[in-house]
C-alpha cells in the first residue's frame, strides 16, 4: 500500500544493481529496497517498468522526487546525463537531466558523473560518494581514493574536483585470477606478508610485472606455493602497480579510502607500507550523504 511517510527517493543505480532509500520529511531512512536490474540489462524503457517494481508499493499518491546516481545516466542508461568537466565542484541537482516517466507520482532527476578531457577520464556514481564525503569534511584539502573494479584517484581542493584517475585494477585481478593460466594457482585466502612483498616488489620495479606475473605459476609449480599465497601475491603486484603510477596523488597528501571492505582494507595496508597519510571512511554511508546533499539543493531551489 502507498507510504504517505515517504516525501522522496534517493537511488544508486549501478550497472549490476539497483539500491534504493525511501527517505522522509527529515532525510531520515524509513526504509531501503534493493533489486538486481542494473543498467547492464535494461533497455532505457525498461528503467522505470525496474524501479516501479522496487518501490511501486512504496510511492505516495502524488508527484515524489526520485534522485539517482550512477549508470541510470550513462549513455546506454534511462536518460544520458552529461558529464561536468572537472576542475568543478560536485553537480548536484541544478545539473541533473530529468528521466522521462509515464507514472505521474515519478519525478525523476538523474545526477551527472564527472569528466576529464586530458588525461581522458570519465567516472559515474563516485562522483557523489565524494559528495557525500565533503558534506561532512568540507574543507577537506588532499586525495580520495575510491577502491573497486575500476580504482578513482580524485584531488579535491576548496570543495572541488580538481583532477581524477581510474586504474582498472580491480577488473585485471578478476581477469587474471580467473580467465589466465594463473586460475590454476590463485586460491580464496590471504596472506597479508605476502601481499606486502609483492607490493614492494613492484613499487621498487613497476617494469618487471609481465615476469613476476608469471612466477607465480612457476612457484606453484616448482615450489608448491600456496594458493592463498598466490592471491595475496597477484593482489599486491597489482595494487602495487597501481600505486607506483598514482605516486603523484597520494605521495605527501592525505588520502582518504572511501571504502570499509577487505578491498579498502588493502589499499590502506599498501599506502600505510609506504609511510602514506591515510584514512578509511565507509562508502555506502557516502554515497546516501551525497544523494541528500543534491536533494537538499532541489528543496533550497523549490
Amino acid at each position: 500500500m502507498p507510504n504517505n511517510a515517504v516525501k522522496w527517493i534517493a537511488a544508486d543505480w549501478g550497472t549490476t544493481h539497483l539500491r534504493v532509500w525511501l527517505m522522509d520529511g527529515a532525510d531520515q531512512v524509513i526504509g531501503h529496497r534493493s533489486s538486481s536490474r542494473g543498467m547492464g540489462g535494461l533497455s532505457p524503457d525498461a528503467f522505470e517498468p525496474a524501479l516501479l517494481e522496487c518501490i511501486g508499493e512504496d510511492l505516495p499518491d502524488k508527484e515524489t522526487p526520485v534522485v539517482v546516481c550512477g549508470m541510470a545516466g550513462a549513455r546506454q542508461g534511462w536518460t544520458e546525463a552529461p558529464y561536468a568537466a572537472v576542475p568543478c565542484k560536485v553537480p548536484g541537482v541544478e545539473r541533473a537531466t530529468r528521466a522521462p516517466t509515464q507514472d505521474t507520482r515519478l519525478k525523476v532527476y538523474i545526477l551527472p558523473g564527472l569528466s576529464q578531457a586530458k588525461p581522458a577520464d570519465v567516472m559515474r556514481g563516485e562522483e557523489t560518494q565524494i559528495g557525500g564525503f565533503l558534506a561532512g569534511e568540507p574543507k577537506f584539502d588532499g586525495v580520495l581514493c575510491l577502491p573497486g573494479t575500476h580504482c578513482k584517484w580524485a584531488h579535491i581542493s576548496a570543495e572541488e574536483v580538481v583532477s581524477f584517475r581510474t586504474y582498472m585494477t580491480g577488473e585485471l585481478f578478476s581477469l587474471l585470477s580467473k580467465q589466465s593460466v594463473l586460475r590454476f594457482s590463485i586460491g580464496d585466502g590471504w596472506d597479508e606478508a605476502a601481499f606486502e612483498e609483492a607490493l614492494t616488489d613492484t613499487l621498487s620495479r613497476p617494469a618487471g610485472i609481465g615476469a613476476d606475473l608469471f612466477s607465480l605459476r612457476a612457484a606453484q609449480l616448482l615450489h608448491d606455493q600456496s594458493p592463498d599465497v598466490a592471491r595475496a601475491r597477484l593482489s599486491g603486484l597489482l595494487i602495487g602497480l597501481e600505486l607506483a603510477a598514482a605516486k603523484p596523488y597520494w605521495i605527501g597528501q592525505e588520502v582518504v579510502i572511501l571504502g570499509d571492505d577487505t578491498l579498502a582494507q588493502a589499499y590502506e595496508l599498501g599506502l600505510k607500507s609506504q609511510s602514506a597519510w591515510c584514512r578509511r571512511v565507509p562508502a555506502e554511508g557516502a554515497t546516501l550523504q551525497g544523494l541528500k546533499a543534491a536533494h537538499a539543493q532541489l528543496k533550497a531551489s523549490s
